[in-house]
Formats: C-alpha cells, structure tokens, sequence
C-alpha cells in the first residue's frame, strides 16, 4: 500500500484538531484541496487530551472528500489500531512507544489495506527504528510534545528529520516523512529541507481566511525547498 505516499510529492495533511466540531462537515469540505485530513485520536493516557473514537473516525471517513490519516496517541497501539484500520482510515500512524511488537503491528494493518505510520515522541531516539524503518510507509517525527494543537516548533527535532532521511535514501526506500507541530508557513521550509514530505498543519490552515489558499502555499513551499531530497 505504499502508493497512499508516494515519496516523490509534497502532502498537506490539515489536522482536524483545530476545525470547528459543530461544523464537522463543512470543516472538511474547507480542506478538499488537501492530501488527506490528520484526525488525531487521543485516549487520555498516552497523552493528557481525549479527542475521538474509532466511531466517530469512522463517521470522518464516510463524510471526507480526501482519505483520512489517523494519528494514533493511545495506549495498547497493538490492540487498537487495527480498529482504526478497519473504520475505514486510509492510513494509520501508531507511536512506537505505546506498541508492544511494532512490526507484527504494521503487517496486520498492511493485510487490513491501510498504509501504516510509525510516530516517535521528541525524546525518542529514531535510531533504533532505521534498521527495520522499511516495514512502514511513513515515519511521523512529533515537532511538537504530542497531546495539545497550538505549540510552538521544535528546532531541535530538524537534524533527526536530516538523520531518517539520509538512512532511508541509504537504503533506496520508498517512506515518507511526516513532520506534526508547528507547522506554518515559516517553518515548512525548513522541514522540507531537512527531508519531510508529509506536513500536518492545524491553527495555519484553519485559523486562515481562506483554507484553499493557505494549503497552496504550504504546498509550493514545501515543493521548493524539498524537491532535491524527494524523487531521484
């Protein structure tokens, strides 16, 4: 299922987090231009928030007009996320800290026809995944401590993007990087710099006049500083 990222695009991913829920269907009509829509699921343990269910994922997939990327902060990812898999997300990011047998994780959710993600908290080292970095389509680098919208970008994370990036042009792989937090216009340039492709923007997307625009503008942002890491 690697086609759900082609590695050789730039994708805006507007996190719903930040939509207006009393107007859930109109909020993603707001984003149609974009790649997919980021829902974050949050259980209160992993992080201190609670956002959504699988049901109400479910009910964002039938209303979506672009495929839902499901970012997964819970517990227990080994038993939960392939609920997630099958309420119909196209793709599924699990945090390697909350998964018992990650790789036997990513396989299930492949059989299920879902691209799968792996998302590590700024403190966790991505050194340990760059071995087996090949059994996901996408690595999600947290910008920001996970659980909130609205946080300030995390420079510090920008030479772990450089350091994934290179590990996986190393081996000639096809995985995206997703960065998440902190997302805007001034600092898209240099994540795509660092080796992302794949961009969750929140408060920048749904705090501007005008959505379309705003995810156009990330888009040719991100294509002209990323373009030489990207492809072949």
């Amino acid at each position: 299922m690697n086609s759900a990222y082609a590695t050789d695009g730039q994708y805006i991913h507007p996190s719903i987090l930040n939509a207006d829920f009393m107007r859930i269907g109109e909020e993603l009509d707001r984003i149609s231009s974009a790649d997919s829509v980021h829902v974050d699921v949050m259980d209160n343990h992993f992080v201190p928030n609670l956002t959504f269910g699988a049901a109400m994922v479910e009910q964002i997939v039938e209303r979506s007009p672009i495929p839902v990327d499901a970012h997964l902060m819970i517990e227990d990812a080994d038993r939960q996320a392939p609920v997630f898999a099958e309420a119909g997300a196209s793709s599924v990011t699990f945090h390697l800290e909350a998964a018992a047998a990650p790789i036997r994780l990513a396989r299930e959710l492949r059989r299920k026809n879902t691209a799968v993600g792996v998302a590590l908290r700024p403190a966790t080292p991505v050194e340990p995944l760059l071995d087996v970095i090949g059994e996901f389509d996408m690595l999600l680098i947290m910008t920001v401590e996970p659980g909130f919208g609205g946080q300030s970008f995390l420079e510090t994370m920008l030479p772990k993007i450089r350091r994934a990036r290179a590990a996986i042009s190393e081996s000639n792989l096809q995985v995206s990087i997703q960065v998440d937090g902190g997302v805007s216009r001034e600092t898209i340039e240099r994540c795509a710099e660092a080796g992302a492709n794949v961009f969750v923007a929140g408060s920048a997307i749904y705090r501007a006049h005008d959505a379309a625009a705003e995810i156009s503008a990330l888009r040719d942002l991100a294509a002209a500083h990323g373009a030489h890491h990207n492809g072949h």
